[in-house]
């Protein structure tokens, strides 16, 4: 497609990189550059293979190649995308968080992203892989009844978790239980992610319990009924997410278990976790790709 929005993917670590892949499968979206800090880094030796520009200096070298981007995809960390915000809204460029920063407004596509006025954005927050995971839940739940509190466990195999995810898990934890609350519609929330060393590796686990406020068996109906509808959203661009076993109704609380497989893109399927971040990411920016060409808001 001609005219695709010019993309740069800063962070050249595990999501970056299946950025990357995922990107060139875009029919809206080109990946143009990737930045990274490490000369020896697989994903820009891959990133210059496939005819991208590569920046070895960090933002620092991404600002003299401004011009010839539209969209910036973060994939650091949340200190340094708190550092980078100011400057790449100086340079007017739309950015798409993947870190925990949460600069901007939190983005679950399956629950939000048609109630945003893309166009005004000029920063979303994709929240953490454990929020893209398990804020839809929640928040199918919440249209049915109120949700008094959800409480998320999310495990996913430490071998898909790099230094950047690492280095996030305080802000993982935080940021994760306020998207269960602010756009889950949970009143209270509590996050709790396991780096599981299992070998073979698991693939992406998370575990919701969500205390309603009353139930009955017309109100579980409903719950399972828009639960099943929330499932078939997600699958429409990650493929790989589904029920781990069928939901359990016991009196006032919901129990929902969610696997999550990946499609292989950079890491192997058992990797999850960034399969359901990288393609949420994937997603908002073509929605944000349209609304910037029509000139709408969506």
């Amino acid at each position: 497609m001609a005219n695709k929005i010019r993309c740069a993917i800063v962070g050249s670590g595990n999501i970056g990189t299946d950025l990357l892949y995922k990107l060139q499968r875009s029919e809206l979206l080109e990946p143009t550059v990737m930045v990274g800090i490490d000369i020896d880094s697989k994903g820009l030796a891959l990133a210059k293979e496939q005819g991208l520009k590569v920046v070895y200096n960090g933002v620092e070298g991404l600002a003299g190649l401004k011009d010839e981007i539209d969209f910036i995809f973060e994939a650091t960390s949340a200190k340094a995308h708190l550092a980078n915000a100011p400057l790449f809204k100086d340079w007017g460029k739309k950015v798409i968080d993947l870190t925990p920063a949460a600069v901007g407004p939190f983005m679950i596509p399956a629950v939000n992203l048609t109630n945003l006025q893309i166009n005004e954005l000029d920063n979303v927050n994709m929240v953490t892989c454990g929020g893209q995971a398990t804020v839809p839940i929640v928040s199918a739940i919440s249209k049915i009844v109120d949700v008094t509190y959800a409480e998320i466990v999310s495990s996913v195999s430490s071998k898909s978790a790099g230094p950047g995810t690492r280095q996030n898990i305080d802000e993982f934890t935080v940021i994760t239980a306020k998207a269960l609350r602010e756009v889950g519609g949970a009143k209270e929330s509590k996050t709790i992610i396991v780096l599981n060393p299992a070998d073979p590796p698991i693939l992406m686990r998370n575990t919701i319990y969500a205390k309603i406020e009353r139930y009955s068996e017309d109100i579980y109906t409903k719950i399972q009924q828009s639960l099943d509808a929330m499932v078939e959203t997600l699958q429409s661009y990650v493929p790989g997410y589904r029920y781990k076993s069928q939901p359990v109704f016991k009196e006032d609380i919901i129990t929902v278990q969610i696997e999550v497989e990946g499609m292989g893109d950079f890491l192997p399927v058992y990797a999850g976790n960034l399969d359901i971040i990288t393609a949420a990411a994937v997603k908002t920016a073509e929605m944000m790709a349209v609304s910037l060409k029509s000139g709408v808001n969506s």
